[in-house]
């Protein structure tokens, strides 16, 4: 015998201890072996600054089932681990804690702070990575990686150099989202669209050559300072007398013109709309077709500008370095060092004051906000570094329209594919220091940019050694966009695991990032390596609330894994969050899910103790000769090659929630509640070939149970495997269940279903007339499948308490005192009045009657009260209707019970 299991299974004190053995003896690690076909998952990298929290763990279950799963079907398996940078949400945090010491960024200077950040990653980088451990992640650690260690760094300037050198990557004045808190720009797929209260400020702005008032409509009148121009439709009848006309900007007394743009619809408002170049990624389009002047009158703080704001703009003009598309940069006067917020309150009442504002109309809309810190995003125009997505997108598009990679479930395609057609040129820099600096240099003799892998020792342009890099990092997403191919050694392409591992296969990923990273995974594989860099993204949904409800702060509704874990265990958690789950959908989180699968766990280690305890010290494992099995040997080895092979199939489809719920049906309901049950009168009788028929049965089948459980639930299946007879040194590396491998004997199996059936069906109406197990009974059953019934005595005398049996093709006897039991391939006929006190029970039978009706009266009652269920929430109304359903079904149970007794 291996070892002894302990009374009770205790997470606890055996995760951790399971967890460092599986390390220390180098199991997650995968070797290059040219005789195995690889698969491989990249971990989406978790942020360094994160904790564990629902997502995580339902992210790293899924990847941790594929992975091990793989591992056992021999595959050389390997799970790629690390963290991202995350400049934006790390930077805040470094500076967050530098202003409890009273200090900035600008006083520590640029060294000085990434010293910081680096000193904060090596402090918090590491508690993801040990959190992931405790959920039993089987990565691979000794090829962990980091977005900015040196082999992602060297990828990034590789990418950017190629992308520049081939023309995609260029730098201008563009309109971008800028975040004025977090102070930097941010691409299109970081900006979160909030519902909010708002108004329609409706202007009067003079035309100068008529005198007549124009009419628009704005809801940022804080950036009419920056209109350069107002537009009306060439076709609009309303405005022909006005095509080459001007109109004076209220409150600057400024003269602009009125240009004709197919941007102003005649069909919305009065069909004219103010032009603020600087300000608005239309009105910027229009500005260019127009060579209209772009004046910012917003600093990038969010505040309005001022003289000294101006001042600065004009200097770097007057330099020479400012590129022509350099915006110009207002003075706002009296409106200068305002927020947004206080100038639009002051603009408008200066207008309304002077005239010029006609009316102001709510309305509700959707404004944009920064997925990280929900701040509005300002539209700016602002010199950044841009990528042309048109070329980039083309194949990456072309590659998932003709099926290299599929998404799962396909419905994300269409997602993916909006996506993609839609996207602007991606921004890239970011106003931060912590990340990838951008590998460009700038002269500041001659004011030439270069781009370089390292810095060039002079200007090759003019030949100074004056130069500066550019100060910007690059968006996070830039280098996690290489992650599959960056982590296994590119843009070394001779190294070994960029050879045998990529592409990779599957990756794990949930709907919100399809923008964000998938997309950009795909166009950076194809672009850099000729690869789609996955076959596979199989998409999952977020974890909610009991309610339904997303898991936030604000709420206080989030649930922490690590709490769970130490309270009920990894592997409980790990199967309350697949059982009942499907890729691509939401799940709810409950106590309650999680309490069944540590009973289920508990199950299955009881069931473990009791094959243990009835193994003698010679025990040899193996399966017996056929000739040696019965009735219920054939069955449970049938439903286990059955489950097996479904398991597979579920598994290969990636339908992982059905997979782990035909395990667990398997093991609690076919192994534990039956077989363990139909064994104990054969380990127990005198026939020691049967006693050992049913031990070697019994542990075959649960040695293969454990396999098939070990993806979703590797600890506890990990430590009951080696105690098993003839066991391996772990559980991982076994061969998965091989169906091909296994027996099945429908006709024995049908025939103990219907014996089964029949079981059942008594027990039931035994326990629902209150007979005590002891009591027994004869029994006659009417059936044309007599031989499920002539094989199946045995299991008739000690589950269906028969003390004799006889089988009919048609009962002719008495119905009087006899209970009849029917199931869809017989009818049996019980004399119960010997086995009760007839008074008695019916007595206790109209008393639970009574109880029952009065039950379901008030359910109905609730029902028929239109107030209820117009004003009561939908949920509570349905609860109620379920209930009345089940007091109903009671009823009908006791009536018949009462029938039955005559």
């Amino acid at each position: 015998m291996a070892k002894e299991l302990a009374k009770q299974y205790d997470p606890k004190g055996t995760e951790d201890r399971i967890y460092q053995e599986w390390c220390d003896k180098g199991y997650f690690h995968t070797q290059i072996d040219r005789s195995k076909k690889p698969f491989t998952i990249v971990m989406p990298p978790p942020n360094v600054t994160g904790q564990l929290h629902m997502g995580h763990a339902m992210d790293e279950t899924w990847q941790d089932i594929l992975t091990r799963y793989k591992r056992m079907q021999g595959y050389a398996a390997l799970w790629v681990p690390g963290t991202d940078h995350a400049s934006i949400a790390t930077e805040a945090k470094v500076v967050a804690a530098m202003r409890e010491e009273g200090l900035t960024k600008e006083m520590l200077g640029r060294d000085g702070f990434l010293e910081r950040a680096w000193a904060w990653k090596n402090t918090y980088g590491s508690r993801i990575v040990s959190q992931l451990k405790k959920l039993g992640c089987s990565c691979d650690w000794q090829r962990e990686r980091f977005t900015m260690d040196e082999g992602c760094s060297d990828a990034v300037k590789e990418v950017f150099v190629r992308l520049y050198d081939k023309g995609l990557i260029y730098r201008g004045n563009r309109m971008v989202n800028w975040c004025p808190h977090c102070n930097t720009s941010i691409s299109d797929a970081e900006v979160e669209y909030e519902e909010k209260d708002g108004s329609f400020w409706h202007l009067l702005y003079p035309v100068k050559e008529t005198g007549e008032m124009l009419e628009l409509a704005t809801t940022r009148p804080e950036t009419m300072l920056g209109d350069t121009a107002v537009a009306i439709n060439g076709e609009d009848p309303r405005y022909t007398h006005l095509h080459g006309c001007h109109v004076i900007l209220p409150l600057l007394n400024k003269e602009i013109p009125i240009v004709c743009d197919e941007h102003a619809d005649m069909e919305k408002g009065t069909g004219v709309v103010k032009i603020t170049p600087a300000h608005d990624p239309n009105d910027f389009e229009v500005g260019k077709r127009h060579d209209l002047p772009i004046i910012r009158v917003l600093t990038y703080d969010g505040h309005m500008t001022g003289a000294d704001d101006k001042a600065a703009a004009d200097a770097l003009k007057a330099s020479g370095h400012a590129s022509a598309d350099e915006p110009d940069v207002l003075d706002c006067g009296k409106y200068a060092g305002m927020t947004a917020a206080e100038a639009r309150k002051a603009i408008v009442a200066d207008l309304q004051e002077a005239g010029y504002l006609k009316e102001i109309e709510p309305l509700k809309h959707e404004v944009g906000t920064c997925y990280r810190c929900h701040t509005v995003i300002e539209p700016m125009v602002s010199k950044q570094w841009f990528v042309k997505m048109e070329p980039l997108a083309k194949p990456a598009i072309e590659s998932v329209e003709k099926g290299e990679i599929k998404f799962v479930p396909d419905r994300f395609t269409k997602n993916y594919l909006n996506w993609m057609r839609g996207s602007r040129d991606w921004c890239i820099s970011r106003q931060l220091w912590w990340g990838h600096q951008i590998p460009a240099w700038y002269c500041a003799d001659c004011g030439a940019a270069t781009v370089a892998k390292s810095a060039p020792a002079a200007c090759p342009h003019c030949g100074s050694t004056n130069l500066t890099q550019d100060p910007d990092t690059l968006d996070t997403w830039f280098s996690s966009a290489l992650w599959p191919f960056s982590t296994l050694g590119w843009p070394n392409e001779n190294a070994e695991d960029y050879n045998y591992f990529y592409p990779t296969n599957t990756l794990v990923t949930g709907y919100d990032i399809i923008g964000f990273w998938v997309s950009r995974m795909i166009f950076s594989g194809l672009a850099y390596t000729g690869k789609a860099p996955f076959d596979t993204v199989l998409i999952h949904g977020i974890v909610r609330d009991s309610q339904g409800r997303k898991m936030s702060k604000s709420l206080g509704n989030g649930i922490d894994p690590l709490k769970v874990i130490d309270e009920y265990g990894a592997d409980a958690l790990r199967m309350m969050l697949m059982v009942g789950s499907t890729a691509g959908n939401d799940m709810r989180y409950s106590d309650e899910k999680v309490t069944a699968s540590r009973n289920f766990a508990n199950k299955l280690w009881n069931a473990s103790r009791f094959v243990q305890m009835n193994l003698p010290e010679d025990f040899e494992p193996g399966m017996p000769a056929e000739e040696l099995l019965d009735m219920s040997d054939k069955w449970v080895l049938s439903e286990l090659a059955r489950t097996a092979a479904e398991v597979t199939a579920n598994l290969d489809k990636y339908e992982l929630g059905l997979a782990a719920e035909k395990v667990e049906n398997f093991i609690w309901d076919i192994y534990c509640d039956w077989y363990i049950e139909i064994c104990k009168s054969r380990l127990n009788g005198e026939d020691a070939q049967q006693a050992d028929t049913a031990r070697k049965v019994l542990v075959w089948v649960l040695d293969k149970a454990l396999k098939l459980l070990h993806p979703f639930m590797p600890f506890i299946t990990e430590e009951i495997y080696q105690a098993l007879p003839g066991s391996a040194e772990t559980i991982m590396t076994q061969e998965w269940p091989d169906v091909g491998k296994m027996t099945a004997w429908p006709q024995e199996c049908a025939d103990f279903e219907v014996l089964m059936d029949y079981i059942k069906a008594v027990r039931t109406i035994r326990n629902d007339m209150n007979v005590h197990p002891a009591k027994k009974t004869s029994m006659t059953i009417e059936t044309a499948n007599p031989a499920a019934f002539q094989k199946g005595g045995a299991y008739l005398a000690r589950f269906a308490f028969a003390t004799d049996v006889a089988l009919t093709e048609k009962y002719t006897g008495t119905t009087d005192g006899v209970v009849t039991v029917v199931t869809p391939a017989a009818r049996g006929f019980i004399p119960m009045m010997e086995l009760i006190d007839r008074e008695k029970e019916l007595k206790r039978l109209h008393k639970e009657l009574e109880k029952a009706e009065k039950e379901a009266n008030m359910f109905r009652n609730q029902l028929n009260n239109p107030k209820f269920v117009e004003r009561a929430p939908e949920k509570l109304v349905n609860e109620t209707r379920t209930k009345l359903a089940a007091s109903e079904d009671k009823i009908a149970n006791i009536n018949q019970s009462i029938q039955a007794l005559g």
